[in-house]
């Protein structure tokens, strides 16, 4: 399908061009990066921008660096890129994996992160590693910059605390200290290009320290601190992980959609819960389990 309407095309080359287009459009003007959903909004006159800030010039914005145990994420840095990145999955493993687990090869090459969770969908597979991570998002406007919490970016579905003025720069991590075993764990209805029916990514860590988070299971990603209450300061066992299950229908709120039952969901966290605490436990241990997802049908 083209595109049927017409908008003014910038490619700037910093990010005082970009906060001056914003300012200029008051909200009617869209970052482009990887373009892999803004572009098919357009084509279908979902979104109508009257301008698209390509962003692709600013230099550095496709590094992932390290620098005093922050990890630094560009604005540009493609699901590729982390799959590719040795920092990403030596210190970010949870991340590393879910990126595995987005859309298409095809897709993974140009889609960014920060696209992806600019695009707040409730099934947005980053969003549970993030939240374990507790990233900031780091943000820019005419007015000067401003971090905010990935606990606190996320407001509705496919809404954010970000403002029409505001670009993205980049996703801040701290470096994990303690040892972790972490495991994503994604229900699809096949195995290649498909949108999560359901996700939970899990990290256990020294002195029985537990963080659970979900996507696809409510509104927006979300941590799951009523699971993690239970869990915290204890040893896992198949009591304790029961005692976990049966909570889980109040951290959660699925919907029927086009690609599962709520029901279907319901009782699918529970499965997955339990097979990614046991996975999480045994790579913590030090074994070594090759990306797990579970692929329903």
């Amino acid at each position: 399908m083209p595109i049927t309407h017409e908008f003014e095309y910038y490619k700037p080359d910093n990010w005082k061009e970009v906060t001056a287009l914003l300012e200029k459009y008051k909200g009617k003007a869209k970052i482009l990066a990887g373009g892999t959903d803004l572009l098919l909004k357009i084509k279908d006159d979902i979104e109508t921008p009257e301008a698209i800030i390509d962003i692709k010039n600013i230099p550095n914005i496709d590094k992932i660096q390290l620098e005093n145990n922050k990890l630094f994420i560009g604005a540009g840095v493609t699901f590729s890129q982390l799959i590719n990145s040795e920092i990403i999955k030596s210190e970010l493993y949870l991340l590393w994996e879910a990126a595995k687990t987005v859309a298409s090869v095809g897709t993974r090459n140009r889609a960014t992160i920060v696209g992806n969770i600019c695009s707040a969908v409730p099934s947005l597979d980053s969003g549970p590693a993030l939240l374990i991570y507790e990233a900031i998002i780091n943000v820019i406007s005419a007015n000067g910059q401003r971090q905010i919490p990935i606990s606190e970016w996320f407001v509705a579905p496919k809404k954010t605390n970000i403002k029409n003025n505001e670009a993205v720069v980049s996703i801040e991590i701290n470096k994990p200290t303690k040892p972790n075993g972490t495991c994503y764990v994604k229900l699809g209805r096949y195995s290649g290009e498909d949108l999560a029916q359901a996700g939970i990514g899990i990290m256990i860590s020294d002195n029985y320290s537990y963080k659970i988070a979900l996507c696809a299971l409510a509104p927006t990603p979300k941590r799951a601190h009523k699971i993690e209450y239970i869990l915290n300061g204890n040893q896992l066992s198949e009591n304790l992980i029961n005692q976990a299950k049966q909570i889980i229908s109040t951290e959660i709120s699925p919907i029927t959609d086009i690609r599962a039952s709520k029901e279907y969901r319901l009782h699918m966290a529970s499965v997955m819960l339990e097979r990614g605490l046991n996975i999480a436990l045994k790579r913590y241990n030090g074994e070594k389990i090759e990306p797990f997802n579970y692929l329903g049908g």
